[in-house]
């Protein structure tokens, strides 16, 4: 389907049913392709074709926003009428920002033809990968290859459309109930190397046999991508999300050091435009450990007297992050394990919930893997614990004491998302329970 004319089609419709009103459209097709294993046996692929469109109107101080995925004459048609029906009896919006201006594109989306095009053959020569590589072990998880194409209009002339591709692959390989786990993301399909990753996974699995007991304390550890990718999700939705901020439900402080000097943060968007029809590019977040700036929609923007940033989500929640990333350091994880005299090493977290989002605290548990440090060296596994941990203190000035050199785009569960993350020495974490209560 022609994305780019739907929208064009459904604008004209509206612009004459709604005469006078502000109206923008967005349309999207996208395909999924996903193949998911376990027992180490495919077991199923499925893919989903998908066009949805939206119109959004403002008329007389009440705006209005409905969707369809019936994109027939009659289908769209059908969208206009319910759109000019409803706008007439919404509530008054007070908060209106206007209609994107017309504005080229800054970015373009990555289209990789062999992903937009991957059949399940191609997503299971990587699970095959994966599980050879994984020698026995039983393994499970899937890959998914994805491509978008999107289109937006609006009656102020702003005219963009774009296209992106997506691939995932993120598995686990299990070792009498110890689990290891691999996880990447790219535009491309043939970045997904799942040998590598089955090997990595297997080899965690392998090495957490016996694991001690660890009472809680603070500990030095070593976060490795997997868990990083937990604080880049919890950053994304509650720290730099400028309604947050502007609702007082925020640590985030423009211009201030709230971070050590290692840290730089940025969102390198794979999408081209937002849904409000703003261009996107990349925006630093913090640089050097200063934050200097927020993820803005045009509502928060209007607020705040800035520039939307191209970020924009939906009234309620406000600005999405979705491609935040570390800047990474220099080192190796073993280069700083090498630095550590007591400490642990952490692969994972999960369960987290926010216990107080103006602080960004949160408890979570550790799983698939964690190792204890001695003496520079990992000397035995220890079992999973729970932490309760301010996330913005553990990265703050003098607590981070090592940034990795590779920086690893790991899957958001957004599609089209990812969460860039290298591993990451901070000098304290705060564990508050092991398997013992």
């Amino acid at each position: 389907m022609n994305v780019s004319q739907t929208a064009e089609q459904v604008l004209d419709l509206a612009v004459r049913a709604l005469p006078g009103a502000e109206v923008d459209v967005t349309a999207d097709a996208v395909h999924r392709g996903l193949t998911r294993f376990a027992n180490s046996r495919i077991h199923q692929n499925v893919a989903e074709d998908t066009v949805s469109v939206r119109l959004r109107a403002h008329l007389d101080g009440r705006t209005v926003t409905t969707t369809t995925t019936l994109t027939s004459p009659e289908g769209l048609t059908s969208l206009v009428s319910r759109t000019a029906a409803a706008v007439r009896s919404a509530p008054r919006d007070p908060g209106w920002p206007g209609l994107a201006p017309a504005a080229p594109l800054v970015l373009s989306g990555v289209v990789d033809e062999a992903t937009r095009d991957a059949s399940p053959d191609d997503r299971a020569a990587r699970v095959r990968d994966f599980v050879d590589a994984a020698g026995g072990l039983e393994t499970a998880g899937y890959c998914q290859t994805g491509h978008w194409s999107g289109a937006y209009r609006n009656s102020a002339g702003q005219a963009l459309a774009a296209q992106a591709t997506t691939a995932e692959l993120d598995g686990i390989a299990r070792d009498a109930g110890a689990d290891g786990v691999a996880r990447r993301s790219s535009v491309r399909l043939s970045d997904l190397d799942g040998a590598a990753q089955g090997a990595r996974a297997a080899a965690k699995a392998r090495s957490q046999a016996d694991p001690v007991e660890l009472p809680p304390d603070r500990y030095e550890v070593i976060l490795e991508p997997e868990a990083v990718a937990d604080l880049l999700t919890n950053f994304a939705l509650f720290g730099f999300n400028a309604k947050a901020v502007q609702e007082r439900r925020s640590f985030a402080e423009v211009g201030a050091a709230q971070f050590d000097e290692a840290i730089s943060l940025y969102d390198e968007p794979r999408e081209p435009f937002d849904g409000e029809g703003t261009p996107r590019t990349r925006l630093a977040l913090v640089e050097k450990g200063v934050t200097t700036a927020l993820a803005h929609d045009r509502r928060t923007a209007a607020v705040a007297g800035a520039a939307s940033t191209g970020h924009g989500g939906s009234a309620a929640w406000g600005p999405i992050l979705n491609n935040l990333g570390f800047a990474p350091g220099a080192g190796s994880t073993e280069e700083m394990i090498s630095r550590i005299k007591r400490g642990l090493l952490i692969t994972d977290l999960w369960y987290t919930r926010v216990l107080d989002p103006r602080t960004l605290a949160l408890t979570g548990l550790t799983r698939n893997g964690v190792w204890l440090i001695e003496g520079g060296e990992v000397t035995r596994p220890v079992r999973n614990m729970r932490f309760t941990q301010l996330y913005p203190q553990a990265l703050g000035p003098g607590a981070v004491l090592g940034v990795g050199a590779e920086a690893v785009p790991q899957p958001s569960r957004v599609f089209l998302g990812a969460w860039t993350a290298p591993a990451l020495h901070l000098a304290s974490w705060n564990i508050t329970g092991n398997a013992s209560g």
